[in-house]
């Protein structure tokens, strides 16, 4: 059993190492995409897959509130993932959940991140696919290949993807992925002095 958590730990750091050596300059880009975004007065809308759902609520919470340090309250909201407030047309597709919130209530300019294991995933696919007919740029965290999900993606887009097929260490990857994202955008647009750490 302690071999077992063993590997556990090893592989989860290995993909850690390996994100580390080819997802930087990807976060630097999407870190500047969101603030230049909030910069412009747009936010900031988040929606994941059933199992990274958690994550887009954890990111928009953060820019809401803060990070590790006490800053203006920054633009964000994550969607629901239930069918919501779709009438009386109980017939409405699940995938589709994400995308009638987003021709809702998304503008011009706002930002869409999204977050999926394999890129596979009908509902986020729907997002991406609602989110470009508003002409808003889309930042997608995901895993494995990309799937189809990242051949929607645009020059002006951005496209985080974790080195690794299991979903566990995806999932611990994009958490990873999005506190950095996050001490990224409070320095970019509340500079510490040198101290902060």
């Amino acid at each position: 059993m302690q071999d077992t958590i063993k590997e556990i730990f090893t592989e989860s750091i290995q993909v850690q190492i390996a994100a580390g050596e080819v997802l930087p300059s990807a976060l630097e880009s999407a870190a500047f995409t969101i603030a230049q975004s909030l910069i412009n007065g747009n936010k900031l809308i988040c929606c994941g897959t059933a199992n990274c759902h958690m994550l887009a609520q954890h990111i928009a919470g953060i820019l809401v509130n803060h990070y590790e340090t006490e800053r203006p309250c920054l633009p964000a909201i994550a969607l629901s993932q239930e069918n919501i407030n779709l009438g009386q047309n109980n017939h409405s597709d699940d995938h589709d959940t994400f995308a009638r919130q987003i021709r809702a209530f998304a503008q011009q300019g706002d930002l869409l991140l999204v977050l999926a294991i394999n890129g596979n995933e009908k509902q986020v696919i729907s997002a991406v696919e609602a989110a470009l007919t508003r002409d808003m740029k889309v930042i997608v965290m995901v895993g494995d290949d990309g799937g189809e999900l990242v051949g929607l993606l645009g020059p002006n887009d951005v496209e985080i993807r974790t080195p690794s097929k299991r979903p566990s260490r995806i999932i611990e990857s994009h958490l990873t992925n999005l506190h950095c994202l996050s001490e990224l955008i409070d320095l970019t647009l509340f500079p510490q002095d040198e101290n902060y750490v």
